[in-house]
């Protein structure tokens, strides 16, 4: 499935509700933080949804991976962030939350590392790179990568029809193709 819109992405989604889940948290009055920290988790909790977008946008697939990354590793931030602070909080309600928040962060980042995964095995180079010439390329090689597949399964169910002495047959084995 192609996705038209970052909104539509179920790892944008999760990041988003990252961010609220963090907001609730820091609108606890309960809720003891520094400054400094309650300043970095709310940066680091934007930071995913804002980089998934950026990189959604961009045109080439290492600009996108750059910004994947860089989104990855906000989540990271956000989940150290979240265990920390879970060592020192008492009340059980902060501490469900914080508990949801290192969750959230944790799906993130899954998510990303699948979608950068796929990203680095893909052959196209992104979308600035498409034009009617490169499309039918990646069209082309599609489809000779295809027949090379046919055809090698062709040849493997002919091998398996012979009898087992033909020399054929026997080399096959050996290589390890049957």
């Amino acid at each position: 499935m192609a996705y038209q819109r970052f909104e539509d992405l179920p790892v944008w989604q999760e990041a988003a509700r990252l961010y609220e889940l963090t907001e609730d948290l820091l609108g606890e009055a309960a809720f003891q933080g520094t400054r400094g920290f309650r300043d970095q988790i709310d940066r680091a909790a934007l930071s995913v949804s804002n980089n998934i977008a950026e990189g959604f946008e961009r045109g080439t697939t290492p600009d996108r991976l750059n910004f994947l990354y860089i989104a990855k590793g906000s989540a990271g931030e956000v989940r150290s962030m979240a265990v920390v602070k879970l060592r020192r909080t008492r009340p059980q309600d902060l501490r469900r939350q914080l508990e949801t928040i290192r969750d959230s962060a944790e799906s993130c980042c899954r998510q990303l590392a699948g979608w950068a995964d796929a990203l680095q095995n893909s052959s196209i180079t992104g979308q600035r790179h498409l034009n009617d010439h490169s499309r039918g390329q990646y069209r082309k090689g599609q489809a000779i990568q295809q027949g090379k597949q046919q055809w090698e399964e062709s040849k493997r169910r002919a091998l398996e029809r012979l009898p087992e002495d033909h020399p054929l047959k026997q080399e096959a084995r050996r290589r390890g193709e049957l």
